[in-house]
């Protein structure tokens, strides 16, 4: 079997060379597995310097595409290889010693059309004490040690897959024809749940899509993140990216179930909007705010601006 490492990065070349060495320092030989590295459209200064670090890696290649977001780079990366499999890494993520080795052993014993890896965290600085502890995951951490196919009993119910540690049989990629182009990040619009989309789409196909916690990477948690404006920012975008992934998967009926609840919501909670986002009181309203108002602006008429 063949494998392609994929890193898609944006103006992040400090993360990206933690990525880079670590992917250099795997227990199988550089022989085995090929990187390509897509360049999404960084600024001149940081692109200069991502070239410069692909050059001096003897197995790796860079990919530069103008048009920005994570999905359109993802898809820019499946075009450019022709590996049996394309293992998808963020460039703020660190792979274990043995991935590449942990990947191969996965597909060996379960040939899959998608495999999720475990996503531990590299703190910064630490969580904060205000941070809520349901919310760890839009944080794309996934602790949970196991294996077996995305929704059935072996696995946990809301478990779902993250870009930040995925490896996709490309034929089966291509297939369904790639990440959807109306998911996933943009520069600073935190859309979501394109691997979700793409799992789920996948498995309505007929292919497998599993998990396999074996394959192990640290994903770096930036202290950027670790505010309240982010999270609410967080949320209100995955509010948004809900709606998007039940429209794609063709469910729109649950979008309108759920539509007067989150209206309610934000009936009841639009005095804490008051507040400053960099304030951490009454955090568990304001998120459950956000979030529905992500929902019901992609409801009621989506727009990217906001």
């Amino acid at each position: 079997m063949d494998v392609t490492v994929c890193i898609c990065t944006h103006d992040r070349p400090t993360y990206l060379r933690d990525c880079l060495d670590g992917l250099c320092r795997q227990t199988v030989s550089l022989s085995l597995y090929d990187i390509l590295v897509v360049d999404s459209a960084s600024t001149s200064a940081a692109a200069a310097e991502i070239a410069h670090m692909v050059r001096e890696i003897p197995n790796a290649r860079l990919l530069t595409v103008n048009q920005p977001g994570v999905s359109f780079a993802r898809n820019a990366g499946a075009d450019a290889t022709d590996s049996t499999y394309i293992a998808y890494i963020d460039d703020d993520a660190v792979p274990a010693a043995d991935w590449i080795e942990r990947i191969f052993c996965a597909i060996g014993e379960h040939p899959s059309a998608l495999i999720g890896g475990r996503i531990l965290p590299h703190w910064e600085v630490p969580l904060p004490k205000w941070w809520p502890p349901t919310l760890i995951g839009t944080l794309s951490i996934i602790e949970f040690e196991g294996e077996g196919e995305y929704r059935t009993t072996d696995l946990p119910a809301d478990l779902e897959p993250y870009g930040a540690n995925m490896v996709v049989h490309l034929a089966s990629l291509r297939a369904i024809g790639g990440f959807g182009p109306t998911s996933g990040r943009i520069d600073k619009v935190l859309l979501s749940d394109e691997e979700v989309q793409l799992a789920w789409r996948l498995k309505a196909a007929g292919y497998s899509a599993r998990y396999d916690s074996r394959i192990v990477v640290r994903h770096q948690i930036q202290t950027a993140r670790l505010t309240p404006r982010w999270l609410l920012s967080r949320l209100y975008w995955q509010g948004f990216s809900t709606v998007l992934t039940r429209r794609v998967l063709d469910n729109p009926s649950a979008v309108w179930r759920e539509l007067p609840r989150r209206l309610a919501v934000m009936v009841l909670m639009a005095p804490t909007a008051l507040l400053s986002r960099n304030s951490t009181r009454f955090l568990a309203c304001r998120w459950r705010l956000a979030y529905a108002a992500g929902f019901v602006r992609a409801a009621l008429g989506p727009r990217l601006a906001k």
